[in-house]
């Protein structure tokens, strides 16, 4: 597969981003790929196009299959694996976000309900300090549960909740004015 500038700028920009977002540049770069390649590729084609290493690919490769984000598809006629990335932004969107809950959210949570009740038996613990951490749980706890609540929407129906944007700010700022 050959990049076109366009296709270039895009890679190179998701895989800066990636690294940002505490993803590896490479494993954004082959997402990035995947997302872009209006067919599945093999890895020996992305290795090509992307001039990585083929261990690095297929880690990469992994790694985006564990989140969700790839897939592998068989083609008639050829042995080797392909792969394709989800198309859907959306639904993207919503892929990494599990990720995230489960690997980081999740535990956080699980820590700051230890420690909450940890300071309620332990007198060592300055009630300042317990304040603090039951704040940061109460405000998680919350944020996940809505999220949770919105997470049921249909995407269709929560995409217009999400337009609805600035005007449903200046609703909640007419009722608590």
């Amino acid at each position: 597969m050959k990049l076109t500038p366009f296709m270039e700028r895009f890679i190179l920009h998701w895989g800066e981003m990636g690294t940002r977002w505490a993803v590896n540049r490479s494993v954004a770069q082959v997402h990035a790929l995947l997302y872009l390649s209006p067919n599945p590729l093999h890895a020996e084609e992305i290795v090509e196009t992307l001039g990585l290493a083929r261990s690095n690919v297929s880690n990469s490769l992994k790694e985006l299959q564990s989140w969700g984000l790839v897939k592998t598809i068989h083609v008639i006629g050829d042995r080797r694996d392909h792969f394709e990335a989800l198309k859907d932004v959306q639904e993207m969107f919503n892929r990494v976000i599990e990720g995230r809950r489960r690997r980081e959210i999740e535990p956080t949570l699980t820590l700051l309900r230890d420690l909450s009740i940890e300071a309620e038996s332990d007198e060592s613990v300055d009630p300042a300090m317990k304040k603090q951490i039951d704040e940061m749980l109460e405000f998680l706890d919350t944020m996940t549960t809505w999220y949770d609540t919105i997470r049921k929407l249909p995407n269709k129906t929560l995409m217009q909740l999400v337009k609805l944007g600035d005007k449903v700010t200046k609703l909640l700022r007419l009722t608590h004015g």
